[in-house]
């Protein structure tokens, strides 16, 4: 049995790597007043402080009072944090769906405003609070034949990975319809150095490709194939509701001019999206919606940088709709400039207008004709 603090160790090391390939932002040596707690991560609106404990037995005795002491000491680093949140996470060596139920039915009576995760070496993920959903999964079946269970899941549509997926799109993709490095690529080294994502981060996108299918083996380069069934999941992945805030200009002026002005000024935090983009990139279909602008968050009521807008109120049409991106490091990273404006890339405006109720499956349909049926058709 490995001492405890090697134990701690593998555990923050493989909790990290979970929240990192799923398109998180990690930092592993946090400061912050007196409590310095193991991890801060980050993803669009959501940061938290981790305070991680390591056990060998996944037995609820042992199991509760570690859980109970992380909290404790998660909501004391979170006041000296700003706006984090405190996570409290336990990792074990071999975790049950009794032992997730117990942990979640604790939670439930003594810290319900408290995000928590179990995590353990058999696979199964149990998270608990808002944007952590997508970290949850079983524990794997036992593999009688000998090979070692995969300690880490993968979400092939994390928001790193899509940004992946586009890079390794992009030397098919015309450069005023998607910003990205174009280039092809014979390692998950240079793909990370091109993709600026960690090294680790693209070694487990390719093997999640590889084993789901979808990479070519006999190519020489990185070339993806299936393409239709891959891009059939990447659309469904997409289709979640996403945050959305109808708003008005103060000032009554032309609209068009006055988004110029909010995107100029908002410093790459906000692209224009949907259907006002799909316009500019020469591909609109559907008028009458008001345009959408798509940013890592929606903005606070004392955000300076929005002042120009109130919020529209129930029955009134609103001049633009502020829209918070679900994948915003793939969607701000692909975005391209096109007249004046930051617009959305063509990857990102069909997977966005989809499922949208306002003739949504028409503008996609005609994206995908016009611009990525030739990329899907290069792929079997």
């Amino acid at each position: 049995m490995p001492p405890s603090n090697s134990r701690s160790e593998i555990a923050e090391a493989l909790v990290a790597d979970l929240f990192q390939a799923n398109g998180w932002d990690i930092d592993r040596s946090p400061e912050y007043g007196w409590e310095r707690p193991d991890l801060i991560v980050r993803l669009g609106p959501h940061v938290y402080v981790v305070e991680l404990k390591a056990t060998a037995e996944g037995r609820a005795d042992r199991v509760i009072p570690l859980l109970s002491q992380a909290i404790l000491q998660a909501q004391t680093a979170a006041l000296d944090a700003g706006k984090a949140q405190p996570l409290a996470v336990i990792s074990v060596e071999k975790a049950s769906h009794s032992l997730s139920k117990q942990v979640s039915s604790f939670v439930e009576q003594y810290a319900p405003n408290v995000a928590v995760g179990l995590v353990s070496k058999n696979g199964l993920r149990y998270f608990r609070g808002a944007g952590l959903e997508e970290l949850n999964s079983e524990p794997e079946e036992p593999r009688w034949y000998g090979a070692a269970p995969s300690s880490q899941p993968v979400n092939l549509f994390s928001d790193l990975n899509q940004w992946m997926l586009k890079v390794l799109l992009a030397s098919e993709i015309p450069d005023h319809l998607l910003h990205a490095p174009r280039k092809k690529y014979q390692s998950g080294a240079e793909l990370a150095d091109a993709a600026n994502v960690s090294p680790m981060s693209a070694s487990r996108f390719l093997q999640q490709l590889r084993k789901e299918g979808y990479l070519d083996d006999a190519s020489r380069y990185l070339a993806l194939v299936r393409r239709q069934e891959l891009f059939r999941r990447w659309r469904s992945a997409a289709m979640r509701p996403s945050p959305e805030l109808p708003m008005m200009f103060l000032i009554r002026s032309p609209v068009d001019q006055q988004i110029k002005g909010l995107l100029a000024k908002s410093e790459g935090e906000a692209c224009l999206g949907l259907f006002a983009a799909a316009d500019v990139l020469r591909l609109g279909h559907v008028s009458g919606v008001p345009p959408y602008i798509n940013v890592p968050k929606l903005p606070r009521p004392d955000d300076k940088k929005w002042r120009a807008l109130l919020p529209a109120s129930a029955s009134e049409i609103p001049d633009l709709i502020v829209r918070q991106a679900l994948s915003p490091k793939s969607a701000f990273r692909g975005a391209v400039h096109q007249d004046g404006l930051i617009v959305s890339d063509v990857i990102q405006v069909w997977l966005d207008v989809a499922n949208h109720p306002s003739r949504g499956k028409e503008q996609a349909d005609l994206i995908y004709e016009k611009s990525l049926r030739p990329i899907i058709g290069n792929g079997n």
